[in-house]
């Protein structure tokens, strides 16, 4: 669990090649350079730890991909495994594995993201390599074709597994059609209208050093890393950072249902929320713990352990520059759809109108701060927490001071958070399960532009 970045700190000092800004001593070992190309270069040392984990991150994601394309980003992240002027794919891999390192990649709405961990020593060649597949990827017919392919196996992939599928549903209805909504894997016929011609010239455009965020935590030294970076993106092309996406239409709300052949019927209830950079995103956090974030919570104890009727059910949020969702999920057999719905709008319905008390609250703060701290002992953890303050141009927030506004989350900030996304009746619900399994009295959908919900 991460929180997301909030306010633009004062920049620093001057060095050659570069524009430095925050201390060590100050920001608990976070610190950041721009290169003069527009690279920007951050750090984050670890006391203790051997390993460093490294990444060089691209803002040009799914739901930026050109229209017609949608699938582009992704496939592009595929293709250049395939080789680069310097390397093979099977190069690639045994660069990092060769050294017993990982490499991986992903592709997310609005970011492009490729990281190594590796031990401390060794991160020089970690760096080589990404910066490698990022800036000289072949991009040959022949790859874009095989990559295509093993697209559409992950793309069948999602829909063998509905309970991954739901979500893509229902992000489609909620979002309308907005590109927050799109998949980011794409549809088999977009993806098979993607050329090489046209990866090339995505790669072109946005993989820049407008565009380009390169960060390391753990066992790293802030100036010899930037000094690294220089040497592997200083002569980069600027380029124009990417413009960031329209903001979505109102969203629908009401119940959908989709019939599939299947055992469960899959629920996805999901409600818009401000973007990730908003203030209210933590009482967001907290409301969301408390609703489905563990054992513990509304959800999981009202369902699962008084009334049985889910294995499996949480709550969820993802949050992005314009906008946002958050909602829960769950899976039950098709004759206790109705029974299942009616009571995740209870505990709904009483968040919204009595928001969380004093005492559920101040467990659901500790809750919360734990599982920040917690997952912060890990470098990959901190470096994407790192790349996400910088993908977004705004200050680093030291964990100090993240768990500090957490401590700050009045009652009434969640009761007025609640009443906005918490109302069972702005929800968007997408049924995914057998013919006739859903709930038997079902709202119409209402499309965005009508009546809006507070």
């Amino acid at each position: 669990m991460s929180l997301g970045p909030r306010e633009r700190g004062p920049a620093g000092s001057q060095a050659a090649g570069t524009t430095l800004s925050g201390d060590a001593a100050t920001l608990g070992g976070h610190r950041s350079a721009r290169l003069d190309n527009g690279v920007e270069v951050v750090t984050e040392a670890m006391a203790g730890v051997r390993s460093v984990a490294t990444g060089v991150w691209v803002r040009q994601g799914a739901a930026l991909d050109p229209a017609g394309l949608a699938g582009a980003s992704h496939l592009l992240e595929h293709v250049v495994f395939r080789g680069t002027e310097s390397r093979s794919g099977r190069d690639i891999a045994l660069a990092i594995e060769g050294i017993g390192g990982s490499l991986n990649a992903y592709t997310a709405r609005e970011h492009t993201g490729f990281e190594a961990r590796v031990l401390g020593h060794h991160l020089p060649e970690a760096l080589d390599v990404l910066a490698d597949l990022v800036r000289h990827p072949l991009i040959r017919e022949t790859d874009v074709d095989h990559e295509k392919e093993v697209v559409c196996e992950e793309i069948a992939a999602v829909q063998d597994t509905p309970d991954d599928l739901v979500f893509e549903m229902h992000g489609d209805g909620l979002w309308g059609g907005h590109p927050y909504g799109r998949s980011i894997l794409g549809s088999r016929d977009s993806v098979a209208a993607v050329s090489r011609t046209d990866l090339a010239r995505l790669h072109d455009r946005t993989y820049t050093g407008a565009n380009l965020v390169v960060a390391a935590a753990g066992a790293v030294e802030h100036t010899e890393f930037v000094e690294l970076a220089e040497r592997c993106f200083g002569n980069m092309e600027p380029g124009e950072e990417v413009a960031a996406v329209d903001p979505p239409p109102p969203p629908a709300r009401g119940t959908a249902t989709v019939s599939r052949s299947s055992a469960q019927v899959h629920i996805v209830l999901g409600h818009p929320t401000r973007g990730q950079s908003h203030p209210d995103r933590y009482p967001l956090i907290l409301l969301s713990a408390a609703l489905g974030g563990g054992m513990s919570s509304r959800l999981f104890q009202r369902i699962r352990e008084e009334l049985g009727l889910a294995y499996s059910v949480y709550s969820y949020q993802s949050l992005y520059r314009r906008a946002g969702v958050c909602g829960s999920y769950l899976g039950t057999r098709p004759g206790c759809v109705s029974a299942a719905l009616g009571a995740v709008r209870e505990v709904y319905g009483a968040l919204a109108s009595d928001g969380l008390g004093g005492g559920e609250l101040r467990r659901t703060r500790e809750q919360v701060k734990g599982e920040v701290v917690l997952s912060l002992e890990s470098p990959v953890a901190r470096l994407h927490r790192l790349a996400g303050f910088a993908l977004v141009g705004e200050a680093f927030i030291p964990v100090d001071e993240v768990t500090r506004r957490i401590d700050c989350v009045s009652e009434s900030d969640i009761l007025r958070v609640a009443a906005d996304v918490m109302d069972p009746e702005c929800q968007f619900v997408l049924c995914l399960g057998p013919e006739g399994a859903g709930p038997s009295v079902r709202a119409e959908v209402q499309p965005g532009g009508g009546e809006t919900c507070s």
